[in-house]
């Protein structure tokens, strides 16, 4: 008898915990991920509802509708030097990979290649699908929830966004993220309340459709064959596809006068310098001096809403200076 043969180790196998996204189509899997189901020996998969089953039998991949446990799992791969592949439930699988982290980490027992298998990857914007998700159970489930109209929500929706700017302000970067996550939920929640209208409903794919539509329209540069080479070229493009969307008899139509009176000024301005237009009007009284103090900032590039802003916060920090040198010396 050949030594050689006789003293080989055996081959230790191959045990592949395939993970995919729940987030991306099933039958979307990335091409190592179809090799090696294709080449593996035994392919299980505890979830039998799991939706890439009918995807791989219509492939002619035979799977197993159970896994067994950790130690007879590896006995399989060892045996021959053969590979097996768990396709991971939503759960994790948390009993077999235990199990086999036991096992591998007794240093008693002789494994065989362990392997985790990425089968699909998140998109960019794939999270926002769980979102989507979950606003609708909450929609459906939640006692206040499920009763809100898109008026009951209007408040809060000028609040988060005042929140958000209170956040870029401070340059609080953990804080920005969180705010932006709010302001999305309040698109989300009116989308969803949306989709309940028993005679105008739209989805929050409805709402997405209008801004993408939108957003290639207004950059016929980039999706179309028109040039632009500077940031005033693509702000002169926008205006012009903008104009010729609404169509609008007067710069004023589209700005909401319920916004703060100082932005308002300065978004009036700006409308107006943009058509060369010059109708500043005269008054007395202090409305009169604000509105002039709006108009020649924005003139001068600065945005007089955020100019007050940062005049009143510093205003703020001057009083709390002030509170606090009185309450040292007692008075």
């Amino acid at each position: 008898m050949n030594a050689d043969a006789t003293d080989a180790p055996a081959a230790p196998g191959r045990l592949v915990l395939l993970t995919t996204s729940h987030r991306v189509a099933p039958g979307l899997l990335s091409w190592p991920a179809w090799q090696t189901l294709r080449a593996a020996d035994r392919v299980l998969c505890a979830d039998d509802a799991h939706p890439q089953l009918p995807y791989l039998r219509e492939a002619g991949i035979a799977v197993e509708a159970a896994v067994p446990g950790a130690r007879e799992l590896v006995g399989f791969c060892r045996a021959g030097d053969r590979t097996a592949v768990v396709i991971t439930s939503t759960d994790g699988d948390t009993e077999l990979t235990d199990g086999l982290a036991r096992m591998a980490g007794s240093g008693r027992e002789t494994m065989p290649d362990l392997e985790l298998l990425p089968g699909s990857y998140d998109l960019p914007g794939a999270r926002l699908l769980d979102l989507v998700q979950i606003m609708d159970r909450i929609r459906r489930e939640c006692p206040w929830s499920g009763v809100r109209t898109h008026e009951d929500l209007a408040k809060y929706g000028i609040e988060e966004m005042y929140e958000l700017v209170e956040a870029i302000e401070e340059g609080d970067r953990e804080t920005l993220r969180e705010e932006l996550g709010d302001v999305l939920l309040q698109v989300v929640f009116h989308a969803r309340i949306a989709q309940d209208d028993p005679d105008e409903p739209f989805s929050v794919d409805d709402v997405a459709g209008t801004i993408v539509e939108k957003l290639i329209n207004r950059h016929p540069h980039l999706f179309g064959a028109d040039e632009a080479h500077t940031p005033e070229d693509v702000k002169a493009h926008w205006l012009r596809t903008k104009a010729d969307e609404k169509r609008r008899t007067s710069v004023t139509e589209g700005i909401p006068l319920g916004q703060p009176a100082l932005a308002l000024a300065g978004k009036l301005a700006s409308r107006a310098r943009t058509a060369g237009i010059d109708a500043v009007p005269a008054g007395e009284g202090v409305g009169y001096e604000l509105l002039g103090l709006a108009v020649r900032a924005e003139a001068a590039g600065t945005d007089p809403e955020t100019a007050l802003r940062a005049a009143a916060r510093t205003y703020r920090d001057a009083i709390r200076s002030a509170e606090e040198a009185a309450a040292g010396s007692g008075g």
